[in-house]
């Protein structure tokens, strides 16, 4: 199974941590553990039984458990996250108005790398060179300078790769490519956090655990583990030590970066500040894993209905803030189209369920996965398709579900008068703008698109085109439009890759 791990962890007090000599014990404890145990067919470290800790073991999750006693295990998570930090500007302010020396050592190493970036851009311009491929070109460099400068900026970098109205076509397709994965951090920090926030040593709770991370993104790592009281294989996510003051002091920064560029920067209509502070809200929701549990919940109750969508149980006695253990699926991430065909699955069916279940997202409930890139959706060796990490969701609200519908009924019909209109209902543009400039420019790409023939038309091809009209005028794209698009077009892509003639929108 490739794990997803696109989670946030909270700074741990030092007061917290453990004595010295209690973590020598746990690596002597390990280290018997994998030289006289024999390795388990599934993890390769035994931890060695031990007595039980003077308080009870927390209760372990079932799929039998009664509701009740379930609400009653989330409600006691609920307590464990109660002090998860929910992001406020306010709080940042606090945090960082008074550490100078340290944001302005952030604020060089971060205007040092954007700046160069931004005199490039302009020297492109002064000399009338902003081809596609010279744009391609930047939007390579910009997504290299991104991935240094660290989780805060691969996040943002992956947001703006679904902001059609803020990025050109070339820097969309680039963005769209960040991966998230850093180096690991120490094993035994990430066993020592599980033991401080579960309140129970590790050999207590797991009878084995795989003795390195099996995946590691920015904000968080992720390993396997096997419950001591069902035997039951589970995936461990564990925060990043220190990610939540290093990301604060970034959106501290940016916030500022915001101010000056809606000030002084008129070709960004785009309010830079408020848009800095909805991604920072949405990374901060990640630092919370006991959100991330109920938004798997609720997604569930939603979805799974089907039965070929699968989505992972949350074990709630073993999830805080800074760690989440829900049930291990193994399956095969959508990309490896050889690994699946090897278990008698065919790709495009896979893919087909999951723009069934995104269209559902879209437009009957409207909650959906924001985050539906290829390692966070797997194949598993039944045919079904298994959603995971559920740190970023978003939610597309009731009138807007109506507009959509009503906007894909006029492009049909071509009315692009009323498709224009239609923005002001989506919450594109202004009541006060004038739709009348944009409707030639619909007409243009609608007419040849929607003239194309099927083996031409795809969610990309409209996407593409339509991003470029957004680009060029005063558009606002809201977050859960831009994000339901992507996962339409990521979905189709992968499609795309498995079979060239494949046309979602013949259907």
């Amino acid at each position: 199974m490739a794990a997803s791990t696109s989670a946030a962890a909270a700074s741990l007090p030092s007061s917290l941590h453990r004595p010295a000599r209690r973590l020598c014990r746990r690596r002597s404890l390990l280290r018997a553990a994998s030289t006289t145990a024999p390795p388990s067919p599934d993890l390769s470290i035994q931890l060695s039984p031990r007595p039980s800790p003077p308080a009870s073991p927390p209760l372990v999750p079932s799929l039998a458990r009664d509701r009740a006693e379930d609400l009653q295990a989330e409600s006691r998570a609920m307590t464990r996250a109660a002090a998860a930090t929910v992001y406020t500007p306010e709080l940042l302010a606090s945090r960082y108005g008074s550490q100078p020396f340290q944001v302005a050592l952030r604020a060089a190493e971060v205007l040092s790398k954007l700046g160069a970036f931004g005199l490039t851009l302009l020297l492109d311009q002064r000399r009338g060179d902003e081809s596609s491929e010279k744009r391609r070109a930047r939007a390579v460099e910009l997504r290299t300078i991104l991935t240094r400068l660290g989780p805060t900026f691969v996040k943002i970098g992956q947001g703006l790769s679904t902001r059609p109205d803020l990025c050109p076509t070339e820097y969309l397709e680039e963005l769209s490519e960040l991966q998230d994965s850093l180096p690991t951090f120490p094993d035994e920090e990430a066993f020592a956090c599980i033991e401080r926030e579960l309140g129970f040593p590790l050999d207590s709770i797991y009878s084995a655990m795989s003795p390195s991370p099996i995946a590691a993104a920015s904000l968080g790592q992720v390993y396997k583990a096997r419950l001591k009281f069902s035997g039951q294989l589970v995936a461990v996510k564990v925060q990043r030590p220190g990610i939540e003051d290093a990301i604060g002091r970034d959106f501290y920064l940016l916030r500022g970066l915001g101010f000056l560029i809606n000030k002084y920067v008129d070709f960004i209509s785009t309010d830079a500040v408020a848009l800095i502070d909805e991604f920072a809200r949405r990374v901060f929701q990640e630092l919370n894993y006991v959100q991330e549990g109920q938004n798997a919940r609720r997604f569930k109750k939603l979805y799974a209905d089907k039965q070929d969508i699968l989505v992972p149980d949350i074990f709630w006695d073993y999830t805080s803030a800074k760690v989440l253990t829900m049930e291990w699926i193994e399956g095969v991430k959508l990309n490896q189209q050889a690994a699946i065909e090897s278990q008698g699955l065919k790709v495009l069916d896979l893919v087909n369920i999951g723009i069934q279940c995104s269209l559902r997202q879209l437009l009957e409930y409207g909650y959906f996965h924001a985050d539906p890139h290829p390692g966070n959706i797997l194949a598993t060796p039944e045919g079904k398709l298994a959603f995971l990490d559920f740190g970023m969701m978003s939610e597309t609200p009731e009138d807007a579900r109506v507009a959509i519908i009503g906007h894909v009924v006029h492009m049909v019909n071509r009315d692009y008068e009323a498709m224009a209109r239609d923005y002001y209902a989506l919450d594109f543009l202004e009541p006060d703008v004038d739709v009348s400039p944009i409707v030639p420019a619909l007409k243009n790409f609608f007419d040849d698109a929607l003239d194309s023939t099927v083996s031409e038309l795809n969610f990309k091809t409209i996407v593409d085109g339509l991003g470029a009209v957004l680009y060029q005028y005063p558009f606002n794209v809201p977050a859960y439009y831009a994000l339901i698009l992507r996962s339409l077009t990521v979905l189709e892509g992968l499609a795309l890759y498995a079979d060239p003639n494949f046309k979602r929108c013949s259907d």
